[in-house]
């Protein structure tokens, strides 16, 4: 009788092995990070810093095709800059506000509907989209980005070693960007670099190329 008694009390007060596993897997899987949360403010940072790399070192190398004078490609890179971060900030501003008022106007029908009873209020503010954050972001992602062939164009008077300076810098720059970018949101790292790299690349190029063509053709 003692024997069988200890052995109720020890199958009572045993935990199985596996509902450990099960709970420790648990307990990992609600600390892991759900990286789509990032989507809204990553998305606007990553495109602000390639828009501000390509567009700005596009801009000077247009300038360049033309004109080999430091002055007016350091000029025209400061114009870009600062006019691309307005542009930037005040369209993802508009753009994403418009998306606010289509999520509010859907939760508020869900509301009326009972759909959102299970929901508290703090979850359904944070998972609405943030107009201001996303325009910050993205302004000054575009203005670190346009900083890069600016600094890298800056008191290099001979004009191909200022043109080389600017390309090799700018191409590092994008490759650094497509690895953050990648990083951050959990994507492929080698899919990223390569899209932002050729795409900023081509974008350099056409500038270049194509206001080569329209100076020498005496327009």
């Amino acid at each position: 009788m003692a024997s069988n008694q200890t052995s109720l009390n020890d199958a009572k007060f045993t935990i199985p092995s596996t509902d450990l596993e099960q709970q420790s897997a648990l307990e990992l899987e609600t600390k892991e990070f759900d990286y789509s949360k990032r989507s809204q403010w990553l998305r606007a940072a990553v495109l602000g810093a390639n828009d501000g790399l390509v567009s700005t070192a596009s801009l000077m190398m247009g300038v360049g095709a033309v004109k080999q004078d430091v002055k007016a490609m350091i000029l025209t890179g400061f114009a870009g800059l600062v006019a691309g971060a307005c542009s930037m900030a005040i369209g993802e501003f508009v753009s994403v506000y418009s998306q606010l008022d289509i999520e509010l106007a859907q939760l508020k029908r869900d509301n009326q509907r009972g759909n959102g009873e299970d929901r508290s209020e703090e979850e359904e503010k944070e998972s609405l989209p943030n107009p201001m954050q996303a325009a910050a972001a993205s302004a000054l992602a575009f203005s670190v980005g346009a900083l890069v062939p600016l600094l890298a164009a800056s008191f290099i008077e001979e004009y191909k070693v200022r043109v080389g300076m600017i390309v090799g810098t700018v191409s590092l720059a994008l490759v650094v960007f497509g690895w953050l970018g990648a990083l951050l949101g959990k994507a492929p790292v080698f899919r990223s670099v390569v899209r932002v790299l050729l795409g900023g690349l081509i974008a350099m190029a056409i500038t270049f190329g194509l206001t080569k063509l329209i100076g020498s053709s005496g327009l």
